[in-house]
């Protein structure tokens, strides 16, 4: 719901920064793959109980997911880097509420269901971006992507708005988690709206 309107403060820092570690031969893959490793790390710091650590590996995380967009852009953007990108992405958005799933029983049914509403968020977005993809519809709001990126309640930032005060507020683990799936929910029923205003029309 936000990420359009922050895009303006924090791509121009980040696409800096991704030009001069592509000038020092750093690749936006790499990143990726660093990034995926900490949000893994974060799920199982959140799993032993170490959520300072797990708070600050959900934010190194994130710093890592914009910044190889960032050198994508100083370099080119390539099919394999959006495929590789998403999927590190829904590795980390899973790898937390596992972690707090296990960490404690009262966290595990509220943690089910919220991986529950990403696995639906994450399908309505992907299915959207493929048919958009057939029908040749572009978008920028969320900056140069490798494609089509659907405007939701639910987005990166409200996702990370949740992990950090779960990170801060581990006992409240359960309200949060249901609080952030209604919401998942409420954005598949939205998104599900637009595509079939969107689609409904024969190209």
């Amino acid at each position: 719901m936000f990420d359009a309107r922050l895009r303006p403060l924090i791509d121009p820092p980040l696409n800096r920064l991704g030009q001069a570690l592509a000038g020092m031969g750093v690749s936006a893959n790499m990143v990726t793959l660093a990034g995926m490793v900490l949000g893994l790390g974060a799920g199982a710091a959140m799993a032993f109980g170490h959520f300072g650590l797990g708070l600050a590996l959900v934010i190194a995380n994130r710093l890592l997911d914009g910044l190889d967009g960032a050198i994508a852009r100083a370099t080119r953007l390539t099919d394999w880097g959006g495929y590789f990108d998403i999927v590190a992405d829904f590795v980390f958005y899973v790898a937390v509420p596992v972690g707090f799933a296990l960490q404690s029983p009262d966290n595990l049914l509220p943690g089910v269901l919220l991986i529950a509403s990403f696995t639906l968020t994450g399908t309505s977005f992907l299915a959207f971006a493929t048919i958009a993809a057939k029908r040749g519809l572009e978008t920028s709001a969320h900056g140069r992507k490798s494609f089509f990126y659907n405007t939701g309640l639910a987005e990166g930032g409200e996702t990370i708005a949740a992990f950090v005060a779960m990170s801060l507020l581990p006992a409240h683990f359960p309200q949060i988690a249901y609080a952030y799936a209604a919401l998942c929910g409420a954005t598949v029923v939205q998104r599900t709206l637009v595509a079939r205003a969107t689609f409904r029309q024969t190209p």
